[in-house]
Parts: structure tokens; C-alpha cells; sequence
């Protein structure tokens, strides 16, 4: 009895040992924690952050890339290339420095950055030399891979790649060594990524469609108009496809190239703004168009849509003569402007044949329903009448198939045509006589007998 009670006691010792081994056996193993990556303070890192390489530092800084190069200079020596200042910042092209600082850009900059870096350490001594062949390395940069970085020799000098070695072992550190160069390395993703950009195609808007018409009648798809062949005249009128008056919003900004990308018409604007400019005489035209008004937006717009225009362009002389009365009503300026545009394409040789042809000439204009009157005088192409008329003085100042520039010595404006009203002459007031009965007659005239009837009032008449 008792030998049973003690077997029983063991077995459930030996039970209860078991279960307290059996879960700690069946637990996964914990791997080692990975040691931390701690950067010595004798890093070639922390001596390019405190070195006078300080726009290459803010840019390693703003890239976020401060952990990847911790980590590869846990594993391995590097070397890296520094431009020098001047290289970012006064010689960098603007557009491709605003590129590379902007937020979406960031996988650009940081490739850009690591292509300076070579997981390996290039001193001094281990440049090839004159006679021997380049010696292509590696960079960090993934995108860039195929692009090798070669190291020679060029009339003496070292060169990485296109750039010239300014100061060779400059920071010397026992993780790494810094060598200065000239000018920056750009890799062609990078570069190709800049031209996307500024071409517009990484960044092109989907043109809105409507949903799918349904023709009652027949309870098919409406089908779509055939697109229109290239340097077709637009289905439009000008005056249709003008924008709002500044009164309601401003001039939408023209697309590249327009809808069907025949017409760059806002470097076709550019250049006849330009040309104003360097023709000189006409700043204050050029100053109208781009700052006081966006008329040059608008131009852009419907010469990229395939319309044509003729400016009449007043000298910066005509243009002083302007009053502040005449320019300070809301929406002025637009309207003296709209009135020197012509929708149609008309040189000097076109308009002085068609004065001495017809004798005067009609335009339409921008300003409805306001005419130019052109005619021929002292052979030249008067506009205008009377005091506000000005001459063709600097004909065909622009002229490249859409948009014609024409210089006049004034400023025109549209004669308003108020029609007098006619006075109409007085009528004259008919007072009738009043009517006297037959027996009032026959009284006044036994009184005119005896001559009293100038008594009576009613006789009188």
C-alpha cells in the first residue's frame, strides 16, 4: 500500500518536472541582437559634416541619407568625391538645384549624392597613372550601376570622370578617405529624371472626358467628330475663344504646345516680347502685356490653338502721352490693348496694299465691336482719325506666320459714336374758339346792332 502511494507521489513529480521543461524547450530561439551601428568620432562622416564641404554636408542632410552612409562605413572603407561650394551653389544650374530640393525629388538627390561615394578606399598613391587605362569603379548609387566612375590622368592632373581633382587626400580618416573636385557628378538617371520633368511628361494632365452619349434614336454611341488635320483653322471665333474679362477672372495660363500640339504659342509670345525688348522703343508695350495685364497669358492661349494675331504696337513715346484718368478705370489697360490686336495675320506690305487698293480699310479687333480704320497717307498706313490717328512708323518688328508686331507712333482709341438727337421744333399751341349755340349767336348779333354787345364776354369772341 504504502510502495503504491510512494509510486503514485513519483510519477507526478516526474509529471510535473516535464511540464515546466517541455515549454521552455519548445520556445524559439531569441537570435543575438545585431550591435549597434555607432559612428566613431574619428569618421571620415563626422569630418565631412564638420569640414568646409558645408553644401555638400546640408545636402546629405536634407537627402536623409546620414544612416545608409553609417552603415556603409560599418562594413567598409569609402571614399568620397566633395564638390566645392562654388560648384553648388553659384555654378548649379537653378532649375536643377530647385529640382533637387524639391520633396518628390528626393530618390533624385539621394542618387545623386551616392554617386559620389565609392564603397572603397582610394587614396592618392592608388591613382593610375599618365600611360595606364582608367580604372572604373562603382558608386553606391543602385540606380546608377551600369554608370562606372573612372579614375585617370589627364595632362598631369587627377580626374574623376569629367571632374578635375582640386585637392587630393584633403580628410584622411581610418574609415574612409575625402578628395575634392571641381564640379559636381550628375548620373544619367538623375539627369533624365530632371528632363522628364521639365519637359513636362512626368507631370502631364489627363484632358477630362465626358461619359459615353447615347443617341435616342437609334440607341447607339454618338460617335465622336474626327480630330481636325494638323494647321487646321479652329472651329471657333477668336471672340469665342477669348478668355473672361478681368472683371470676372483672370486669363488662364496656355498650355504646352495647346490641345493639339501644333502651336508652342507660349514661346512663340516670348519671343515677340523679347524682341520688343531688344528692338527697344517699346518697354512700356512689353511692361503692359506681361506685368499690368495677362494678355500675354492670353495670347499664348489662342495662338496655341491655331489663331493668328496682328499687335499694333505704340512706342513707349505714345505710350507717355497716356493720362492716369485714362488708365485707372478697372479694366482699362485690357481694353486700349484689345483694341491694337487684330485677329487676323497682316504684314506691312499686306496692309499698304490693301489702303491703296480699297482707300480705307476696316479691322476687326480684339475690343468689340470697335473697327480700326486704316488708310494710305504720305505713303505709309495711317490708323485712325482725325487727332487720335497714328502711323506705321517700325513695320514688321516681329513676324513668324501667327503673330505679326507692328509699330505705331500712337495710341489708339475707338471713336465713340454718340448720335445726336435731333431737336424736333416747337409745335405751336392751337387754342380753339369755344362754340356758341345758334340762339347766343343771333342775341350778340341784335346786340352788335345797337352796340352793346362788348358787355357781354361771350359776344367778345
Amino acid at each position: 500500500m504504502d510502495a503504491q502511494i510512494y509510486g503514485v507521489h513519483n510519477l507526478l513529480l516526474l509529471a510535473f518536472f516535464t511540464s515546466l521543461l517541455f515549454p521552455l524547450s519548445a520556445l524559439p530561439e531569441i537570435p543575438p541582437a545585431k550591435p549597434s551601428t555607432q559612428i566613431n568620432s574619428n569618421s571620415v562622416l563626422v569630418a565631412l559634416l564638420d569640414s568646409h564641404y558645408t553644401e555638400l554636408s546640408e545636402l546629405v542632410e536634407k537627402a536623409l541619407l546620414l544612416q545608409t552612409l553609417e552603415e556603409a562605413v560599418s562594413n567598409h572603407n569609402i571614399t568620397i568625391f566633395a564638390p566645392r561650394n562654388e560648384a553648388l551653389e553659384r555654378d548649379l544650374d537653378p532649375e536643377f538645384k530647385q529640382f533637387l530640393l524639391e520633396p518628390r525629388n528626393l530618390k533624385s538627390l539621394q542618387n545623386l549624392i551616392l554617386f559620389h561615394v565609392i564603397p572603397s578606399r582610394i587614396e592618392s598613391q592608388q591613382w593610375p597613372h599618365v600611360k595606364m587605362k582608367p580604372v572604373h569603379h562603382t558608386s553606391l548609387c543602385r540606380d546608377a550601376s551600369a554608370e562606372k566612375i573612372f579614375l585617370h590622368r589627364k595632362n598631369g592632373a587627377k580626374v574623376v570622370s569629367m571632374a578635375k581633382v582640386i585637392k587630393s587626400d584633403d580628410i584622411i580618416r581610418p574609415d574612409g578617405v575625402i578628395h575634392g573636385i571641381e564640379r559636381l557628378l550628375v548620373p544619367k538617371s538623375v539627369q533624365q529624371d530632371f528632363n522628364a520633368r521639365r519637359s513636362l511628361r512626368a507631370t502631364a494632365a489627363v484632358i477630362p472626358e465626358g461619359a459615353p452619349e447615347v443617341d435616342p434614336r437609334t440607341h447607339r454611341l454618338k460617335k465622336k467628330p474626327p480630330p481636325l488635320p494638323a494647321g487646321a483653322p479652329p472651329v471657333l471665333p477668336i471672340y469665342d475663344a477669348l478668355a473672361p474679362g478681368p472683371s470676372l477672372a483672370p486669363a488662364p495660363a496656355p498650355g504646352p504646345g495647346g490641345p493639339r500640339h501644333h502651336f508652342d504659342g507660349e514661346s512663340q509670345v516670348k519671343d515677340f516680347i523679347q524682341t520688343l525688348l531688344h528692338y527697344g522703343g517699346y518697354n512700356e508695350m512689353a511692361d503692359i502685356l506681361v506685368n499690368l495685364t495677362s494678355l500675354a497669358s492670353e495670347m499664348g492661349r489662342l495662338v496655341s490653338e491655331g489663331y493668328v494675331l496682328t499687335v499694333l504696337a505704340p512706342n513707349d513715346e505714345a505710350m507717355a502721352k497716356l493720362t492716369t484718368d485714362q488708365l485707372s478705370e478697372p479694366g482699362a489697360p485690357e481694353q486700349i490693348m484689345y483694341y491694337h490686336l487684330i485677329p487676323e495675320y497682316q504684314t506691312e506690305e499686306s496692309m499698304y496694299n490693301s489702303v491703296r487698293r480699297f482707300g480705307k480699310v476696316k479691322y476687326d479687333t480684339l475690343r468689340l465691336p470697335h473697327k480700326v480704320v486704316a488708310e494710305e497717307a504720305d505713303g505709309s498706313v495711317k490708323f485712325g482719325q482725325g487727332e487720335g490717328s497714328a502711323y506705321l512708323f517700325d513695320p514688321d518688328i516681329y513676324t513668324d506666320g501667327r503673330i505679326s508686331v507692328q509699330g505705331i507712333d500712337g495710341v489708339l482709341f475707338p471713336v465713340e459714336e454718340s448720335a445726336a438727337a435731333t431737336k424736333a421744333p416747337p409745335v405751336a399751341k392751337i387754342v380753339s374758339k369755344p362754340r356758341r349755340g345758334k340762339l347766343m349767336e343771333i342775341a350778340c348779333n341784335m346786340l352788335g346792332a345797337v352796340g352793346q354787345d362788348s358787355r357781354f364776354s361771350t359776344c367778345r369772341y
